[in-house]
Order: C-alpha cells, then structure tokens, then sequence
C-alpha cells in the first residue's frame, strides 16, 4: 500500500488539489497502484485549525507517509500574524523536519503552448530544464536572524547564509545523479565572487565532479544566469544552485514556459521520498473563482509517481493525458491563446482524466 498524505494548503489549493486527487484516482485503477490517502491542514488553513502553520500531529502523519501531494501556502489573511506563525513557516518547517533537501523544478515548454511564452518561439522552442535546487539550507534557514532597533532609534536586520560543505555535497550529487540520466551537462550557478558560502559551494561542487568524468561541468554568477536564462536558456540543461538563488531562478524559468501553472516539483530526502507541489503560489487573487490552472499539480502527481514509487508507466500516462488535452485546445486563462477554448480549473481537471482513461 502507498501511503499518500494530502495538504491541499491555502487560497487557490484546494481547488487544484481537488483536480490531482481524481486524476490520481483514475491512475490508481487503471494501474492498480494501490494508493491509499489521507487528508490535513497546512499553512494559514493549519493556523485557523489547529492555532500553528504546521500542527505536531501533521508533521507526524507526514513522516508515517510514504509521500506527501501539497496545494499552496498563504494569503493576505495571514499577513499582520506573529511571523512566526505565518503559513510559509510551516512549510519550511516540514521540508527542514523530514530532510527535504533536494527540490526538483523542471522547466519544460509543451510544444502547443510556444505561443503562451513571452519569448520569440526560436527561443524556447524545445526547451527543457531541469533546476536542483537545495531546500533545507542557506539564508531562508540561517541562524542568526534578527531584527531590531538601534541605541539611535534607527530599524536594522540581518539575516545568514551559511552552507556546511556536507549539505554541498549531497545536492551537488543529486545534480550530477540527474545530469547523468539526461544529457550530461551541469551549470552550477553560485555568487563565488563576492560571498564565502558560494565559494565553498564552488569548490565542493568541483569536488563531487571528479566522480562524475563524464558530465560537463560549468559554472556561472547568479545575475549572469538570470540574464542567461532570457538571452539564451537552451544552453542550460541541469543547474545546481543555493535555496535562495533556485528559488528566484525557477520562477523566472518557469516564465518561459509560458505559465508557472504548469510547472511542477519534487522535494526530496535521502531515499526518495518526497513532497511534491506545483512551482506556483496560492494565488489569493483568483482563489473560488474557478479559474485556476490545475496542471501543475496533475503533473506533480506524475512526479510523485516516478520519483518516489517508481510507477513508470503510471507517471508517463499522466504526462502524456495533459499533452493530449493540450493538443484538444483547451487553455485555462493562464495559458490562453487565439483558437483555443478556455476552461476552468474543473473542466481542466475532466478532461485529464477523460483522455486518461481512454489511453
């Protein structure tokens, strides 16, 4: 039995999350996966529940489970709390808690949406990254961190980036692992020139790299490969980069793609399990309206199945049910464009499962 725990999360969550389950559902029968799930609260939800963005019992059901499929964290509802008891602290408290170090944001532009990407077609046209990107370590972790008021009355923060050369290491092989099974080529993306952590992270990453003769090692300064990534993204195949960098990087990434609703991720521990969720926020804005792009989280679904369960073939049709429906013109608002029909979040959702079950 797979043991899946369910956080559908805050604002437009529910909704998507809603979507995935039943096109998990339908992959469940058809493949016999043996998939079994469980329900609770993340976030501001988990605030409103339980009093804190991530309950003790919620972590616990987290760590029994074999993976976990989250929506979103967060809304302006949370916003004048006790940052501590913000609802992206929960977050980075169950990646922290159960070693979820390795995130996984692929970027990869389905053929049917050239159009929906803000860059020339001949530009990203067969475009498919994949960034690693490390999730437990760096400055969103650091300690210290404070803010305070100085003797003059002035406001003053800081915060801390500091990086172990063990947490280098095992990223920087998740990366190579990765660059291995695709093209043999990696861009470990770092700011050497001017911070200690990422000169450290350079020369560890040069170090992992001697077990791994065959891929093609670079490096490149975080401001370059964000002007890289516009100018010219089919040079990169696999990056590597810190959790504050990646975290910038796939969400420019996931633009050229056309929508971030499309993206999906892996965040992974030692073993291979994993929490899995779409690049995208929870999108306050639009949330019960209808109109969200479930497809992300669909394809965290299929993420979660290769990766973690290594049910292949489950994973490749679920892929393959969204190119389907992309190829019938249907576009959410997010990826919509000229002689195409526009859906809702729902009707998105029907209709992966419709061209699933007839695969």
């Amino acid at each position: 039995m797979k043991n899946i725990l369910i956080l559908p999360g805050d604002g437009i969550g529910p909704e998507i999350m809603a979507e995935a389950v039943k096109v998990l559902n339908v992959a469940n029968d058809k493949f016999d996966l043996g998939v079994e799930l469980s329900h609770d609260d993340l976030g501001g939800a988990a605030y409103d529940r339980y009093g804190v963005p991530l309950a003790d019992e919620t972590l616990e059901r987290a760590r029994v489970a074999d993976a976990i499929l989250l929506g979103a964290v967060g809304g302006p509802k949370w916003d004048t709390i006790d940052p501590a008891l913000r609802p992206e602290r929960g977050l980075l408290k169950i990646r922290s808690q159960l070693g979820l170090f390795g995130n996984l944001r692929p970027a990869l532009l389905y053929p049917q949406l050239a159009a929906a990407s803000t860059l020339k077609p001949e530009v990203v046209s067969g475009l498919d990254i994949l960034i690693v990107r490390e999730l437990t370590g760096g400055i969103y972790f650091g300690q210290p961190r404070e803010r305070k008021v100085l003797d003059n009355g002035e406001r003053m923060a800081y915060d801390t980036l500091p990086y172990s050369e063990s947490e280098v290491r095992r990223i920087a092989k998740v990366a190579f692992d990765m660059a291995m099974v695709r093209n043999k080529k990696l861009c470990s993306v770092d700011k050497a020139n001017v911070l200690a952590s990422s000169q450290l992270w350079r020369e560890v990453v040069e170090e992992v790299a001697k077990d791994y003769p065959e891929v093609e090692l670079s490096h490149m300064y975080v401001d370059n490969a964000a002007m890289q990534l516009v100018r010219a993204p089919k040079q990169f195949d696999v990056i590597v980069t810190d959790n504050m960098f990646g975290d910038i990087l796939s969400d420019q990434a996931s633009m050229l793609t056309g929508s971030i609703g499309m993206l999906p991720s892996a965040s992974l521990d030692a073993g291979n399990k994993g929490m899995y969720e779409p690049c995208h926020g929870s999108a306050p804005d639009i949330a019960g309206q209808g109109v969200a792009n479930p497809l992300a989280t669909i394809l965290s679904v299929s993420m979660m199945l290769r990766y973690s369960f290594n049910e292949v073939a489950a994973a490749d049709a679920i892929e393959q049910a969204v190119s389907l429906v992309l190829d019938q013109g249907l576009r959410t608002g997010d990826i919509m464009a000229e002689g195409c029909q526009k859906v809702g979040t729902v009707q998105m959702g029907d209709a992966v499962v419709a061209a699933l079950k007839n695969l």
